[in-house]
């Protein structure tokens, strides 16, 4: 069964920075697209960053990309997100997903993680 468990989340003041790392078992991961999408209370989830397997990448807006940096290394079978420069707004629940296709859509994605929190303070 294929399982993704994130970590890294944590309290953390404006203007610091952290890394979310994912580490998937269970199938080839190497043959995925990863994902990082976000979930504020009482919001939707939210795309943040996809990476194929290749490495390439794709962002929600150049806001994000400017912001955080999406990774993966494929013999760790691990994907990171790298965020600096953290605000209030980037509270939320952080969930890295496996799909077959880079996009922003959740529901291309058939595997998830239980999400990390992050949570930033003013």
């Amino acid at each position: 069964q294929v399982q993704l468990v994130e970590s890294g989340g944590g309290l953390v003041q404006a203007g610091g920075s952290l890394r979310l790392s994912c580490v998937a078992s269970g199938r080839t991961f190497s043959s995925d697209t990863m994902g990082w999408f976000r979930q504020a209370p009482g919001k939707e989830r939210e795309f943040v960053a996809a990476i194929r397997r290749s490495g390439g990448s794709i962002y929600a807006s150049d806001s994000v990309k400017g912001r955080f940096t999406i990774s993966r290394d494929n013999a760790k079978n691990t994907v990171y997100l790298q965020i600096s420069s953290l605000k209030p707004g980037d509270t939320a629940v952080y969930y890295c997903a496996a799909g077959p296709i880079a996009i922003s859509t959740p529901n291309y994605y058939d595997v998830w993680g239980q999400g990390t929190q992050v949570t930033v303070s003013s």
